[in-house]
């Protein structure tokens, strides 16, 4: 499997930024992600005032590569762009390996504390 990492930098961002962030992936990007084609899984990631991020695995290096080429043609209008301020850092990377815990995982825009 092969993954993408799509990162923005929270660091100079306005206050309640993330906060806006997550409403956007509740209200919006969960759903648009559930149905892409070729798409494993993906998980919206946060440091308070540090990042906010998209990470991406997909069935194939080639969707990876298919869907990196038309995201960084519209990275600088991305909602999370506009949101933060700053372009997002994109970084390709392989998966080794995935485990799913007894616990499961919850397909939710918004992840149970």
């Amino acid at each position: 499997m092969y993954g993408l990492s799509v990162r923005w930098s929270l660091a100079d961002a306005p206050p309640g930024t993330l906060e806006r962030l997550r409403e956007y992936v509740e209200a919006e990007s969960h759903a648009k992600f559930a149905g892409l084609p070729g798409l494993r899984f993906k998980t919206w990631r946060a440091r308070e005032d540090e990042w906010f991020e998209g990470t991406y695995v997909f069935v194939s290096d080639e969707v990876r590569a298919e869907f990196q080429a038309d995201f960084e043609t519209r990275a600088a209008d991305a909602p999370a762009t506009a949101m933060t301020g700053v372009a997002p850092q994109i970084e390709p990377f392989e998966v080794v390996a995935v485990v799913r815990g007894p616990a499961g995982f919850r397909s939710a825009a918004r992840f149970e504390g």
